[in-house]
């Protein structure tokens, strides 16, 4: 039976494959070009998912008992050595850095999979939420490289339903009315399309996922991956697809100026 692990799992392996064979294309100038994450370069959205599995790799360790507990300030050492390197050693190292990872997380057997949980820092969670985060942090930066020389990319359609279980994790800081709304306290009534979901955002200094409104002010419809976009600040308008819907007192350009991305 497959587990929301192994669905987590088979993900980050699928993924890995299709970003390194994007990578491996990449040319001097392409990793030294914009990528589509704000003010970074190609090279740099590679040196942050390669820093990102190897911290990842040693938190899976230490909780299977395999490799001592990061120390202090081992997390910051990690950034500065990915940071110093040269973009085409970024590009070459996060593939077998991630591999790495991958392998890890493809090695750990039913049992360790039901009863182990990771430090990650900011929580603790089981094995297969952790490698749930890995794949949301993997698969958005992946698009952010890939959709450079292909507009019309997604997110992997493997890694969706995995990423609509983990975010609930997130919500609390993705979303950042300001003044946006002018103070206005606002409910719209979301439905993901494509994956039978309906829920509320309730939008005040803040924006929280409620239960579905009965009444609301506002309504959002659209398919799970073009929501994962929203929510993470990648839903410009030359990558919105046509079945993504707006209507009432929130538009879609303001929910793109609440949720800024990161």
């Amino acid at each position: 039976m497959t587990t929301t692990a192994d669905q987590a799992i088979g993900a980050l392996r699928s993924g890995h494959d299709a970003l390194a064979e994007v990578v491996k294309g990449l040319t001097s100038d392409q990793l030294t070009g914009p990528s589509a994450a704000s003010e970074w370069t190609i090279a740099d959205v590679l040196s942050h998912l390669g820093s990102g599995a190897e911290i990842g790799l040693a938190a899976v360790d230490a909780a299977l008992g395999t490799g001592p507990a990061p120390a202090d300030g081992f997390n910051q050492s990690v950034w500065d050595r990915w940071n110093a390197k040269q973009p085409e050693d970024q590009a070459a190292d996060v593939l077998l850095a991630n591999q790495a990872l991958v392998e890890r997380y493809e090695a750990i057997d039913d049992d360790a999979k039901a009863t182990t949980t990771v430090n990650l820092g900011f929580m603790t969670a089981p094995v297969g939420d952790a490698a749930g985060m890995r794949l949301n942090e993997f698969a958005l930066h992946s698009w952010d490289v890939r959709v450079v020389a292909d507009p019309a990319a997604v997110v992997a359609p493997e890694a969706v339903p995995t990423l609509l279980t983990v975010g609930h994790y997130l919500f609390g800081w993705l979303g950042k009315p300001g003044s946006v709304l002018d103070g206005r306290q606002e409910l719209v009534d979301v439905t993901i399309s494509d994956a039978d979901q309906r829920f509320g955002l309730n939008i005040t200094d803040k924006v929280e996922i409620v239960e579905a409104p009965q009444v609301a002010t506002a309504t959002l419809e659209l398919p799970g991956e073009s929501w994962l976009r929203l929510v993470s600040g990648r839903l410009a308008p030359e990558h919105t697809p046509v079945a993504v819907q707006a209507s009432g007192a929130v538009t879609l350009d303001q929910l793109r100026h609440i949720f800024p991305g990161y």
